[in-house]
């Protein structure tokens, strides 16, 4: 993983902050991509004070296809080159079906498969004539199981499993993998603002009885970027605790 290049969206904070942190403790170069430009060149600032890795953080709304094209490009001038892609942004717009608007219907697709869709096709140019690369999209379990009151967001990321299947198909002769991990519930800012009843609950859903963590679906990020999945490749790794088998 030393001087690899790591390019990662919606990774200001959140669980895309702490995969971007895990892989430069690797020794991972890491490129820092967000909507808030400034909060993502802040984000690449601390996490090369704290690991010592070389950092980027780029502004891009990743719905705009001049934009994607442009981030890629200043990352591989930055860094001459791209390895890995994680496929992190993400947004939810919750509403059961029959009250779910047409805009946030949009707009949630729009991030979270499209803009997966332009980043891994700009990344793809550069993988395909380099011969190598990994692209890791981070799913969801109610991609697998569906989740009521979430058909933009389960569509979503149904949507991106069958993506990763499709660019693992088309890409190994270029020895580019491509592999999804699919969390469960994970404490995250979104989840702690939740009632401590509604968190306990959630526990008693779950196995292991706990919430993940950002460093859980990281662990899992890290392993699909080494060396050792080299031989995986269309797969879903499932970060839950148990709860979806």
């Amino acid at each position: 993983m030393q001087k690899k290049v790591a390019l990662i969206t919606g990774a200001a904070r959140g669980i895309g902050y702490g995969i971007a942190t895990c892989l430069a403790r690797q020794g991972t170069q890491i490129v820092i991509a967000d909507m808030n430009g400034q909060a993502a060149r802040k984000s690449a600032k601390q996490l090369a004070a704290d690991t010592g890795v070389a950092t980027l953080g780029i502004a891009c709304d990743i719905c705009d296809r001049t934009q994607v094209a442009a981030m890629v490009r200043k990352a591989v001038k930055h860094f001459g080159q791209i390895d890995i892609l994680v496929n992190n942004a993400g947004i939810t717009r919750d509403g059961l079906i029959l009250r779910m608007k047409d805009e946030d219907w949009d707009l949630v697709l729009s991030i979270n498969l499209k803009g997966a869709f332009l980043c891994t096709k700009s990344a793809l140019k550069y993988m395909s004539k380099q011969r190598s690369g990994t692209i890791i999209n981070i799913a969801s379990i109610v991609g697998a199981m569906g989740n009521a009151g979430q058909a933009n967001y389960v569509a979503s990321k149904a949507g991106l499993i069958g993506l990763t299947k499709t660019i693992a198909r088309e890409y190994s002769n270029r020895n580019v993998t491509a592999n999804a991990v699919a969390p469960g519930f994970i404490d995250t800012a979104m989840t702690q603002a939740l009632s401590e009843q509604v968190r306990t609950d959630l526990a008693k859903q779950i196995p292991l009885g706990r919430l993940g963590s950002s460093g859980d679906v990281a662990n899992a990020v890290r392993f699909l970027a080494s060396p050792a999945a080299a031989y995986i490749t269309g797969q879903v790794i499932h970060v839950n605790g148990g709860m979806y088998m």
